[in-house]
């Protein structure tokens, strides 16, 4: 499901601290058959989403939220952004839609999205852990911060749509599974990225509680043992469905979870707004007691802008 991609040097452009996640060394210890919900990995049945907004047409600016602290420059323009990531496959059609011009397609947006893998890990932050018990993220043991998993471009067609080939995110404490995306307007592709433009809106898309269930019983994703953040829970996520980034997810066949999900939404936006989430709204007070530390060796040095959530 796969394609292998050239090696491209990253920019870090920041490196926040990450509120209510731990940075330090990863640990090794598996929990292999034992899901992120306590129960055996056994037997899920995926359901769809709750989310109607992408069946239903209707255009509604949506909410923005923060970047979070795991965002690189210079992500690839690309379809397939798995680079060899092993999990659930994620078939991602995302519409973008000017709520300022009755709801006409953005052609030429640029749609960027990042998100972990299925242990919960980022490129480019890979000491970064988790949270409860996970594998490495590499099968030796050592860390991979320059790699480029699970992170990409897509400029939206005439019909303002774009669309992605991923793996359905994992999940890291205290977060639920979700996905980062920006949306960039009057920038150009180059050398395989995308250049200059502004954001027009930094938020999250979300997953429903059952089908994440159904995902995370099976390997890998049952390698990472823990607590798991419920959607309702979640510190970032507002309760507005599509509008706060809820998914509409259909199974590609309910027997098998394992042949993936179809995830599509309609991503309203202000194409003369400019938000690029540094600091962002939303979020909250991480969990009392939750472990701090410091952003990945090799980050920029210096104070980092504040943020709730990741």
């Amino acid at each position: 499901m796969t394609a292998k991609h050239a090696d491209k040097t990253v920019t870090r452009r920041k490196a926040l601290a990450i509120g209510g996640g731990v940075v330090a060394g990863v640990g090794v210890v598996t929990a292999v058959g034992v899901n992120a919900f306590g129960s055996d990995a056994t037997g899920a049945t995926a359901t769809t989403a709750g989310s109607s907004s992408a069946s239903s047409g209707q255009c509604v600016l949506m909410s923005g939220v923060t970047e979070g602290p795991y965002y690189l420059d210079g992500a690839l323009v690309r379809k397939d952004i798995t680079e060899g990531k092993d999990g659930v496959p994620l078939h991602l059609d995302i519409t973008v839609q000017d709520t300022t011009d009755s709801c006409n397609p953005v052609k030429g947006a640029a749609v960027e999205i990042w998100h972990c893998d299925a242990w919960g890990y980022y490129s480019g932050y890979t000491t970064a852990n988790p949270g409860g018990s996970a594998p490495a993220e590499s099968e030796d043991g050592s860390t991979a911060n320059d790699q480029t998993y699970l992170r990409g471009y897509r400029i939206a067609n005439g019909n303002g749509v774009v669309k992605f080939e991923t793996i359905m995110p994992g999940w890291y404490t205290p977060r639920t599974c979700h996905i980062h995306v920006k949306v960039h307007t009057g920038g150009e592709k180059e050398d395989g990225t995308y250049e200059g433009g502004k954001v027009n809106y930094t938020g999250q898309l979300f997953f429903d509680d059952e089908t994440a269930k159904s995902v995370f019983a099976p390997e890998p994703y049952s390698q990472h043992s823990g607590s798991y953040t419920a959607l309702d829970d979640d510190m970032v996520y507002e309760g507005s469905g599509a509008a706060g980034g809820l998914l509409t997810l259909e199974p590609i066949n309910k027997n098998k979870i394992e042949k993936g999900f179809t995830g599509t939404i309609v991503l309203g936006i202000d194409p003369d707004a400019e938000n690029d989430g540094a600091g962002g709204a939303g979020g909250g007070t991480p969990p009392s007691g939750a472990p701090t530390g410091t952003p990945p060796s090799g980050a920029p040095s210096g104070s980092p802008e504040p943020t709730a959530s990741s």
